[in-house]
């Protein structure tokens, strides 16, 4: 037996079935969902098209969390650091190079995944309650950093204006359904990267260290080398978004990273269900898109969102959209 072959046996109960993977609606609904996307521009406004891009961008960031605290158990509390990281290097480095945004996507995705994984290192050991302190405590640090404008880069309180957009066949990316396009195409990208790893054994060995670390480790699994993987990546994905976000906001400051921002991906993940790609774009609608439809009621519309939270977590625990692979574990669990 070979070693990997070794660290993905860990009981028979772990080993998943094929129709257990899919994660995702059928083929039908996904195409009618994608004719509605579609559409959707010319029939909405340009507000409701602009909700619907920080909708997207939301979902990118709730997936890059996902891979940490859905896939791995891992509780990150401070996941917008990684966002101003990737927010912050695109702007610094559009102003001061006058780099394409194109040429910045993935070298905002390097610096937030290589920060993530420096960050990450001294701090991976630690479990539960624990890590999640500490990466509320790394969050706070880069928000003052940002916020105190070390070597005179970040601008301090007034955040850094960026001035390039992204361009496509000559043409700048700024009306909002051009922007609108673009965050979903790099959604569609995004889910069908993070189902493909999923379904691969880097993705199996994620859930084994999340399902039972222990266990994992007594097999052959190298957990530290799991869990520094997914932090890594997570980084990656959010700083890769942060580029998005300062060309569609423009203006970059430290208030759009607060803790509430972490809070907001945390639940994010929660309400849609942990490891569930579908419920993390249900859980993204629903933080995002739900308070606008209440918007009209603004007095009343937190006590009537709180409200559903509550009455959720109780009724419904394990998120609006559960992962199906587990979901058919644990039902294989409970028949035996």
């Amino acid at each position: 037996m070979t070693e990997w072959d070794g660290r993905f046996s860990l009981s028979s109960k772990l080993r998943l079935p094929l129709s257990a993977v899919k994660s995702l609606p059928s083929k039908w609904g996904i195409s009618v969902l994608i004719a509605i996307g579609i559409i959707f521009p010319y029939l909405a406004s340009d507000y409701w098209i602009d909700v619907a891009v920080f909708w997207g961008i939301y979902v990118l960031l709730g997936l890059s969390l996902n891979i940490i605290v859905g896939e791995v158990g891992l509780f990150n509390m401070g996941h917008s650091a990684f966002f101003a990281i990737g927010s912050y290097t695109t702007a610094i480095l559009s102003e001061r190079f006058g780099l394409s945004l194109w040429l910045l996507l993935p070298l905002s995705g390097f610096a937030a995944g290589l920060a993530g994984y420096v960050l990450a290192k001294p701090i991976i050991h630690l479990r539960g309650d624990y890590l999640l302190i500490v990466t509320i405590g790394l969050n706070e640090i880069i928000r003052i950093t940002l916020l105190n404008n070390p070597w005179g880069l970040t601008g301090g309180p007034n955040g850094i204006i960026v001035l390039d957009q992204f361009r496509l066949f000559g043409r700048a990316v700024q009306h909002p359904i051009d922007f609108y396009y673009l965050v979903w195409v790099f959604v569609a990208i995004t889910v069908f990267v993070l189902v493909r790893l999923q379904r691969s054994r880097i993705g199996r060995c994620w859930n084994y260290v999340r399902e039972d670390e222990i266990a994992a480790q007594a097999m052959g699994i190298d957990t530290r080398w799991a869990k520094l993987l997914a932090f890594t990546l997570g980084a990656a994905i959010a700083g890769a978004t942060g580029t998005i976000f300062a060309a569609k906001l423009v203006v970059i400051s430290p208030e759009s990273f607060t803790f509430m921002e972490s809070v907001i991906l945390f639940t994010i993940v929660i309400l849609g269900g942990m490891g569930s790609i579908p419920g993390v774009i249900l859980g993204s609608a629903a933080m995002m898109v739900l308070p606008e439809l209440l918007r009209n009621f603004a007095r009343y519309r937190m006590l009537f969102f709180g409200l559903a939270m509550v009455l959720m977590m109780i009724f419904r625990p394990q998120g609006l959209w559960p992962s199906r692979r587990w979901t058919t574990i644990l039902r294989e669990g409970e028949s035996e």
